[in-house]
């Protein structure tokens, strides 16, 4: 079996994979202050609770856009699992060519998304990939298969927290579709305002995406926390995955170690 974390700025993924059978996925809050042994024992725990023992762990992979922590888990494999897990970044083979100003100021989460929706959803047509995370960002794939850039807007999370904070009176709300957009008391107010005002700023970005790559037909993918939400609320995306980017970490895994899938 093999483990393949995601450290996010909110969360970090966990899924253990037997071959290509999802055994358990799970996530804890991303915590800069937490050591080594803090996150090595919340895995335990967990592989201890789904009857899974750490022996059969072989081998794992890591995707992080939090640097300040990659030794601490880093070194929570080395002790907890025996092995220190691959990286995404320079030197990793992916089998995307990213056609950037600078490849290396990509995030590791855009390149294992953009990696996992040409490997799940690719062909003939151009993709859009969606990721609903800390931040809002959209990943295009060309029909070559290559990543030939994308935009970044604030996530919604983000954006109702800065709302809260900044105000005096309004409240935290569910990140929830209101019944109607005509909304009656505060809290629908700005649900509508959260929901609906992403699920605009969603189908205008990606009609202008495809719109500049001359491409009707391209296909978008959403995947992250809120992806579900908005989907049910826009006519742009064609495929929801909350496992693209756990997928594509096994899937660059096996890529660069396939004598371990035997």
């Amino acid at each position: 079996m093999i483990i393949c974390i995601d450290v996010g700025n909110t969360n970090v993924k966990y899924a253990i994979y037997d071959k290509d059978d999802l055994k358990i996925s799970f996530r804890v809050s991303t915590d800069l202050k937490k050591t080594s042994d803090e996150y090595g024992s919340q895995l335990v725990n967990m592989l201890k609770t789904m009857r899974l023992q750490r022996g059969e762990i072989t081998g794992g992979i890591l995707s992080s856009v939090v640097p300040s922590l990659d030794y601490t888990i880093d070194r929570m494999c080395d002790l907890y699992l025996g092995f220190k897990p691959l990286r995404v970044g320079p030197g990793l083979k992916s089998g995307l060519n990213i056609r950037c100003d600078d490849a290396r100021e990509v995030g590791a989460d855009r390149i294992v998304n953009c990696v996992s929706a040409l490997h799940t959803y690719g062909g003939e047509n151009p993709l859009i990939v969606v990721d609903f995370g800390t931040a809002t960002t959209f990943n295009i794939i060309s029909e070559k298969g290559e990543f030939i850039g994308g935009v970044i807007a604030p996530g919604i999370k983000g954006s109702l927290d800065s709302l809260v904070n900044g105000t005096a009176k309004l409240p935290r709300v569910e990140i929830e579709a209101p019944e109607s957009i005509i909304a009656k008391n505060t809290v629908t107010n700005m649900q509508a305002g959260i929901v609906f005002g992403f699920a605009g700023l969603v189908d205008y970005i990606v009609a202008r995406i495809k719109r500049e790559l001359g491409r009707a037909d391209t296909k978008t993918v959403a995947t992250g926390g809120f992806s579900e939400i908005i989907a049910k609320e826009v006519s742009c995306i064609d495929a929801v995955d909350k496992l693209l980017t756990l997928n594509g970490l096994k899937y660059l895994y096996y890529l660069n170690r396939p004598e371990n899938r035997a």
